[in-house]
């Protein structure tokens, strides 16, 4: 690589890395807090929204409930439900053969009358399926099975909630206190149907502890999947994929069983789920992804529903469960919307674009992991929303800084220095004053000038504006023009003018800098206006010489190069000067590949050059 190509690419790099430090630190940032568990909450309730937003699903036909509710108990007269009635219930479901009958309604001590007849129920129904606690609650009690029920009979009703309280996992698969490994109620209720499908139960291929029917395996929660940070994904837990829409299955009452007001294909064949669907009962559970009458409170019976029908549709309906991307996958997909929303200030840089573009990618985002999880995949969106907003918002923050600083202090030091100069005699400090106001503005330009060099305008004072798309040549008289009708102290002294502007190539300019050059001719005649003492000949020439391209300004005046900030130097060596304008015309002929030079023009006065090669570089 030549040495000017070489000086080129890392003046790109430094101007990108300093352009991009804060929004890559806001990057980074996000993502700590990512890692460190901060999001988890927020990423939570998103996951939450996103499910209850979903398209209502068809009714599943496969599971019916039948609820015992508040006028069931009032009818018993009791609570607990006596063991005749569930008897009763469980002999009058069986004239309707179903394939499974999952009583969720723990049953490990007699509840008089009918214990014997409950027994003998449970003895002779093969289908019938109890539920028991296996993992100790905080006292360590646990609550037995139905004594009558054979273990392949049984499955615990254990759940796992999260720090909120509501339930996002499903807990198929766990170990109890004597270390005996138990099957989930809804593991018990889908291998029974599934199996009479023909559909056996397995372990997993892909991952060995994960179960498997059929080809579908169900897919291990792990301690970071989706928006979770550290949980305890202890057993075996899959993410839970509840089905949307008001009526998700079929419920009907006790009281409606009893008097045969039923149809008897509602329960053939089907699974039949027995539980308390009364809040006396407090049998209940919390997801802030189901829709219903109490936002974020369904019967226990309801959940344990959405778990079976989960594992089946899965099986038979290729209904997708929820799946997520690796940790790498991820922080890539972060990085490349925070890399967008940097790019909302580069290329935006009017501050209601910038906030149009902001609106468009976080509805673009937010719309884009919605259907994600329309097809199972749950992507995080809580932190490449943080990273647009911030990165958005901190580019219109400071562009509404440079508004305020216009319209703000440069206006009262206008004020002051309109009092200052109608004093008679004018105070001592008006010189002091009026240099103030000029470097200050030129600070603010410059800042400015940085700020929006994606622009494709030019703005020369308060009242022309030159399109960056004009060819080069053309641009750079303009800027010569301008400039010259300025009001400063050795322009008025020149009595020679030689000009040269000749068309320049520019195929491989960008309009950063094409701005670049104007600013460095405006900068270079302003020096000669400020510096240039007793100038009477101005020189600028703009044009090609050999395979370079040069715009040079040459003075005869009596300044001197100390006063201009300049020494003898070229921007190839390591020489560096205080001068705000030196130092930016440094760096553009670095982005340029090319050479500044300021030297002593003979016999007198200054010549400022900046030159760079005509031929397109390779790397653009």
């Amino acid at each position: 690589m030549k040495p000017d190509r070489s000086q080129a690419v890392k003046a790109d790099i430094s101007t990108w890395w300093r352009g991009s430090l804060p929004g890559l630190m806001v990057i980074v940032a996000v993502m700590m807090a990512r890692l460190t568990g901060a999001l988890q909450f927020v990423e939570l309730v998103a996951f939450d929204r996103f499910l209850l937003l979903r398209p209502p699903e068809p009714m599943d036909e496969r599971i019916i409930i039948v609820g015992i509710t508040e006028e069931d108990i009032k009818r018993a007269k009791t609570y607990p439900i006596p063991d005749r009635e569930i008897a009763d219930l469980l002999k009058r479901l069986q004239t309707y053969e179903p394939i499974a009958i999952g009583l969720d309604i723990v049953r490990d001590i007699p509840v008089e009358p009918g214990h014997a007849e409950l027994a003998s129920v449970f003895r002779n129904s093969k289908n019938a399926i109890g539920v028991e606690i296996a993992l100790p609650d905080r006292n360590g009690f646990i609550v037995a099975p139905p004594p009558a029920l054979r273990s392949e009979q049984i499955g615990f009703a254990d759940f796992v909630l999260d720090g909120d309280g509501y339930q996002r996992r499903s807990l198929l698969g766990t170990y109890n206190d004597r270390q005996e490994y138990r099957f989930s109620f809804a593991i018990r209720l889908a291998e029974r149907y599934l199996a009479n499908r023909g559909i056996k139960a397995g372990n997993g291929i892909r991952d060995r502890e994960a179960m498997r029917f059929g080809n579908i395996e169900l897919t291990r929660m792990r301690p970071n999947s989706g928006g979770y940070v550290g949980a305890d994904a202890g057993g075996n837990q899959i993410l839970l994929n509840v089905r949307s829409g008001l009526a998700p299955f079929r419920v009907i009452s006790l009281a409606q069983i009893k008097a045969g007001k039923v149809d008897p294909n509602w329960i053939r064949g089907k699974i039949v789920l027995i539980g308390m669907m009364s809040f006396s009962a407090k049998d209940l559970a919390s997801s802030g992804a189901i829709a219903g009458i109490n936002p974020g409170r369904i019967y226990g019976v309801e959940m344990q529903a959405h778990e079976t029908s989960q594992i089946i549709s899965a099986v038979l309906d290729r209904r997708p469960l929820i799946q997520v991307w690796g940790d790498d996958w991820e922080t890539l997909w972060i990085g490349v919307w925070g890399l967008l929303g940097m790019s909302l200030g580069r290329f935006l840089r009017s501050p209601w674009k910038i906030l149009l573009g902001l609106l468009i990618a976080s509805i673009s985002s937010i719309a884009i992991c919605y259907g994600l999880i329309l097809m199972g995949w749950w992507m995080p969106i809580v932190p490449v929303f943080l990273i647009l907003v911030l990165n958005g918002a901190g580019q219109f923050a400071i562009e509404q800084t440079f508004n305020a600083i216009h319209s703000g202090p440069l206006q009262t030091l206008v004020v002051i220095l309109r009092t200052a100069q109608e004093q008679d005699p004018p105070p001592s400090f008006l010189t002091d004053l009026q240099r103030l106001n000029q470097e200050l503005r030129e600070v603010y330009g410059s800042v400015q000038r940085d700020a929006i060099a994606d622009e494709p305008h030019l703005r020369m004072g308060s009242a022309i504006e030159l399109a960056l798309q004009a060819p080069l040549h053309e641009l750079l008289y303009k800027v010569y023009s301008n400039t010259l009708e300025q009001e400063l102290p050795y322009l008025q002294t020149i009595k020679f003018k030689i000009v040269q502007f000749d068309p320049l190539n520019t195929e491989h300019l960008r309009l950063e800098h094409k701005r670049g050059l104007c600013r460095f001719l405006e900068e270079a005649l302003c020096n000669v206006g400020k510096h240039a003492i007793e100038t009477t000949r101005l020189t600028v020439i703009c044009t090609q010489e050999g395979d370079r391209q040069v715009i040079r300004v040459v003075d005869n005046g009596n300044g001197k190069l100390s006063e201009i900030e300049a020494t003898i130097q070229d921007s190839n060596t390591n020489i560096q000067s205080s001068g705000l304008g030196t130092q930016l015309a440094n760096n553009l002929a670095k982005q340029l590949g090319g050479t500044f030079r300021r030297y002593q023009n003979v016999p007198k006065g200054t010549v400022c050059e900046l030159s760079w090669s005509a031929k397109r570089r390779w790397f653009w």
